[in-house]
């Protein structure tokens, strides 16, 4: 700990829309933190920036979000000669207290008096036969494709799965000049029904996703709900060439050259795991995240969790929680916040959280899914293990929980650790046993995080 006499040292781990936000405020309490950033700059992958040379303007990169993107961008930049910034940096481990993080190749140990991890989320995968082929993508891919590179995953997109990032991607790739094939939603309209009462919360964001589907109709889109997806047919030659689905009993092969999908979203909380922190299940997102305080403190002290990487709130909930984890951080190390503010903060996380709850009533999870995986249906694309191997790892070998089955199987042993295959080993775990999700548990968090290139070497002054 610090000398109570000296500022704290503050890390910021994300400069996505949590991290900016809790760098604001910790600057505004006059404090240099450090931020570290993946990205070469800060905005995060909802508002991921297009490179320096490009020149699209924000409401085409962006869509109805340009405003904001441009926003949060441009109070960073503002922020840059208050914080000491990290770009191109990826925080891979907590060890002994220190945070490491590797960037141009060298990894260094960072200490700290206060953690603020904002990690944020991604993709959230439903395996299914052919997903695995050339040409089918994450819509976060999808997304990364258009704004960092300019184009398109294809010229015939079919993009499917559940969840407003479904028909955001869908829109931006409308707004930039390519209109995909098709939408196709495994939520009914039944499900989304069932959302409204607590989505009412926020009725500009209702009426937004209304506007997204109409556009996207009105340009020939077809968009259609309550299918199931069976196959992605192709080969590993010449990639993607349709989807199979089956819409209302009735089997159905729509052509394409290219499939986005995802299924809302993951929070990425494996740092939170390494600094120890509790965890808790929450059957309604079928997912474990780390236990807060309604602030953003963690069960470890000195650590704060932000963002999507502890709740899936969306990016303008994101900025209230960074903001309400930064004067909860600054609290605890003893300096005047306004607690009118904190009051104000914590009413708008509960309304986030309120119409986060109805966007997952409306757009399930399609557990149903999971029963109907062929056993030949690759789960683990790292570690090339199928859905029949864990089916067996659960039953005939009699693994009580996910990491036993990972044990037996490798499953999640590979490049993601089960970033990417692990919620959907859960759920098919489950299935085997008869149990419920909660019983089988998680995959735990290892470090490295994210795979480090192999040339990787620590720095000349870092003795950790």
């Amino acid at each position: 700990m610090a000398d109570t006499n000296m500022k704290p040292r503050v890390v910021i781990v994300g400069a996505g829309p949590a991290g900016v936000r809790a760098a604001e405020t910790i600057v505004r309490a006059g404090l240099r933190p450090i931020v570290i950033d993946e990205a070469e700059r800060g905005g995060g992958q909802i508002y991921r920036r297009q490179p320096i040379n490009f020149t699209r303007g924000y409401e085409t990169l962006y869509g109805s979000e340009g405003g904001k993107a441009q926003r949060l961008h441009e109070d960073f930049d503002r922020l840059a000669p208050e914080i000491v910034y990290k770009p191109n940096s990826q925080a891979w481990a907590l060890l002994d207290g220190k945070l490491h993080v590797v960037s141009g190749n060298v990894t260094t140990a960072i200490e700290y008096d206060r953690l603020l991890l904002a990690t944020g989320a991604t993709d959230r995968i439903m395996p299914i036969s052919g997903w695995t082929l050339p040409g089918v993508y994450s819509l976060g891919a999808s997304q990364i494709a258009l704004k960092a590179q300019g184009c398109s995953i294809g010229k015939d997109v079919i993009f499917v799965g559940t969840g407003p990032l479904l028909y955001l991607v869908a829109y931006q790739y409308l707004k930039a000049g390519n209109p995909p094939a098709a939408v196709l939603d495994t939520s009914s309209l039944w499900d989304n029904l069932a959302g409204l009462p607590l989505m009412a919360s926020k009725p500009s964001q209702v009426l937004k996703g209304f506007s997204y589907i109409r556009s996207l109709r009105r340009a020939g889109v077809t968009v259609q709900g309550g299918i199931n997806p069976l196959a992605v047919l192709g080969d590993a030659e010449t990639g993607v060439a349709g989807l199979r689905l089956e819409y209302k009993g009735t089997p159905v092969e729509l052509g394409c050259n290219a499939i986005g999908m995802g299924y809302h979203l993951r929070s990425e909380s494996q740092l939170a795991d390494l600094a120890g922190c509790l965890f808790s299940f929450d059957p309604v997102w079928r997912q474990w995240f780390p236990d807060i305080d309604d602030l953003g403190r963690s069960s470890v002290e000195n650590v704060y969790l932000a963002g999507d990487g502890v709740r899936l709130l969306g990016a303008d909930g994101a900025e209230v929680s960074g903001r309400l984890a930064a004067l909860a951080l600054l609290s605890d190390a003893g300096i005047k916040v306004s607690s009118n503010e904190m009051r104000q903060l914590r009413n708008e996380r509960r309304r986030h959280l309120r119409f986060a709850m109805g966007i997952q009533k409306a757009f399930p999870w399609p557990v149903g899914q999971i029963a109907g995986l062929p056993d030949d249906t690759l789960v683990c694309r790292c570690e090339a293990i199928t859905a029949g191997e864990l089916r067996r790892s659960a039953s005939a070998l009699g693994a009580p929980e996910v990491n036993r089955a990972k044990a037996f199987s490798r499953v999640g042993m590979g490049r993601c650790q089960g970033r990417f295959c692990g919620q959907a080993s859960q759920e098919i775990v489950a299935a085997a046993r008869k149990a419920t999700l909660e019983s089988v548990g998680r995959l735990r968090g290892q470090a490295p995080v994210k795979p480090l290139p192999i040339i990787v070497r620590c720095a000349e002054d870092d003795h950790a």
